[in-house]
């Protein structure tokens, strides 16, 4: 199969109708979504039993990313990653016409106890309206018992930490961190391969089927980090983004041709211009994922620059997936 690997993968993506979703999917990045729905996620890299990624082009068109993980894991995904049952990360694209729920991802101590996954994320603001905000760990002072005093009275959203933020932010979501996007922000995620979310407050809203949504209020209050305050945007320490124990996410300025250094995999998402990598070429909001096995592995800029996102697996990620 190594001979055969003389391109870049490129993946299906899956559209998720949500009550918050919108279009600008669509018309800000050229997505062809389903008709007359609130599109909130574009899941582009998935490997779960309800949801598989599909490679779309080449010698691989077809195979889902969990054939390439089980079955071509060295030559399309490198050496020295865990022997994870299955691709450990998920990446997906959000529009968030109106304001998420407050929830929290349960970490990993209390996860399986509670019949859940434990997952810590990343957002990237791909671009934000004038005013939105996100909200991320609590205010400062504000305790467990008034916390879920505020559950009761419908209050919980105040006692959350707001954050103003703008395109090019960036956010680091422990497992454990209380959080929700706000209106008006296009965000790329990545995030450990996890589909638990705990609801702790909808805005008094009602789902897609016209009832108010089911909040998860005893496994929130389990999972929550009560010492988690006002915690910021990420500060970028050069091209750096984000780097935890499950990936990590560098940003790429080009205005010349520059080769992925490897070793293993890298996915790509272009942000901003045009980039073009071993015979394909990419314009904002398309994702690609370059093989450990490819020799091409020069991104070469439009005539305009191009703007990139890397993400990568650090060697030290502990096989704590879903089967």
């Amino acid at each position: 199969m190594r001979s055969k690997l003389n391109e870049v993968i490129v993946f299906e993506p899956l559209f998720m109708e949500r009550v918050w979703g919108g279009r600008r999917l669509e018309t800000m990045l050229g997505k062809r979504l389903p008709s007359a729905e609130k599109i909130g996620e574009a899941w582009e890299l998935v490997d779960r039993a309800e949801a598989q990624s599909v490679v779309h082009n080449g010698a691989l068109k077809g195979l889902t990313l969990h054939e390439l993980w089980s079955r071509h894991r060295e030559e399309v995904f490198g050496t020295g990653l865990p022997d994870a049952p299955r691709f450990p990360l998920l990446l997906k694209l959000l529009d968030a016409q109106e304001r998420l729920s407050v929830q929290v991802h349960p970490p990993a101590d209390c996860a399986q106890r509670l019949g859940g996954e434990p997952k810590t994320e990343m957002w990237y603001l791909l671009d934000s309206l004038l005013g939105a905000d996100i909200y991320a760990g609590l205010r400062a002072g504000v305790s467990r018992e008034q916390f879920q005093a505020g559950l009761g009275d419908g209050t919980v959203g105040e006692m959350v930490h707001r954050i103003p933020v703008k395109k090019g932010d960036a956010l680091f979501i422990p497992s454990g961190r209380v959080h929700a996007i706000g209106a008006g922000n296009m965000i790329f995620e990545v995030q450990q391969n996890s589909d638990t979310t705990y609801r702790v407050f909808d805005w008094n809203r009602h789902g897609l089927d016209g009832r108010p949504r089911q909040l998860h209020i005893e496994e929130s209050l389990e999972s929550k980090d009560f010492s988690d305050t006002e915690p910021g945007v990420s500060v970028p320490q050069g091209e750096l983004l984000v780097e935890c124990s499950f990936f990590r996410v560098e940003r790429w300025d080009l205005s010349a041709p520059r080769r992925d250094p490897g070793p293993g995999f890298s996915v790509w998402m272009v942000i901003e211009g045009e980039v073009a990598c071993a015979g394909g070429r990419f314009g904002p909001g398309q994702f690609f994922l370059m093989p450990a096995a490819l020799e091409d592995r020069e991104l070469r800029p439009g005539p305009g620059g191009g703007s990139v996102l890397r993400t990568t697996i650090p060697s030290s990620l502990p096989a704590s997936t879903p089967r």
